[in-house]
């Protein structure tokens, strides 16, 4: 994400708003530290963006899935002792 300070958003105002409205964000900082973040008003909250399946169909897991290494495992922890 772009930050740009404050003297800079100033000039560039109306350049940063219709880049924020076509869904690029930017960050205005004072002295370098960020104080905001522009988004635009539809942009979608943090808690409505869809995490969960987002990889649905991509990957498969095992049906041992829960039984992989458990020779290895238990070998381990017997010669350990």
């Amino acid at each position: 994400m772009q930050t740009y300070n404050i003297h800079d958003a100033k000039t560039q105002l109306s350049r940063l708003v219709e880049q924020a409205a076509n869904g690029k964000p930017f960050v205005i900082a004072k002295a370098g530290k960020p104080m905001v973040k522009v988004i635009a008003l539809n942009a979608p909250e943090p808690s409505q963006i869809k995490r969960f399946g987002f990889m649905a169909g991509q990957i498969q897991v095992p049906d041992d899935f829960d039984r992989m290494g458990e020779q290895e495992i238990a070998q381990l922890f017997e010669d350990g002792a």
